[in-house]
Parts: C-alpha cells; sequence; structure tokens
C-alpha cells in the first residue's frame, strides 16, 4: 500500500522523528518564590554528584529560600 510519497510495509511502524538534543536540559533563570510571592531571579548550586547526576537547588536571590531542584543527567559520575 503506498500513501503519498511514502511506501508504508503491513506489519511495521513508520520510523520516529529525531529528537533535537538542543532542548533536552533547561536551566531555569527565574522561579516563583513563596516567600517574596512573585518570579524571582534564582541562583543554581551544586547540592550532591550522585551515580544518576548532579543535582543542584535553585534559591531566591533575594531572600535566600530554596524555590527548586534539578538533577542534571549529563554530568560525569566521579569515582574516588
Amino acid at each position: 500500500m503506498q500513501k503519498g510519497m511514502f511506501q508504508f510495509v503491513p506489519g511495521t511502524t513508520p520510523p520516529e522523528p529525531r529528537q533535537r538534543p538542543d532542548f533536552d536540559e533547561f536551566d531555569a533563570t527565574e522561579l516563583y518564590c513563596a516567600k517574596c510571592g512573585r518570579a524571582v531571579p534564582v541562583r543554581k548550586n551544586l547540592l550532591l554528584i550522585l551515580p544518576e547526576g548532579d543535582k543542584y537547588e535553585y534559591t531566591c536571590q533575594h531572600c535566600g529560600s530554596t524555590v527548586g531542584e534539578k538533577i542534571d543527567r549529563r554530568g560525569q559520575f566521579h569515582s574516588l
């Protein structure tokens, strides 16, 4: 069976579109702070180096409270 310019073979699935690696990870620049009551600029601080990735904490630049966290899975595990 042929549809348009692509030929599909019964019993198979069409190829999946390629993912763009440009958008795999994001870093936050502003997050909502409950103490300040608005979106504020944040600082990203490394907390732990884990086997599954590096764990970061986002803190408010105004009051210093924790507003989020992230595990960056691109990091390399550093063995002792």
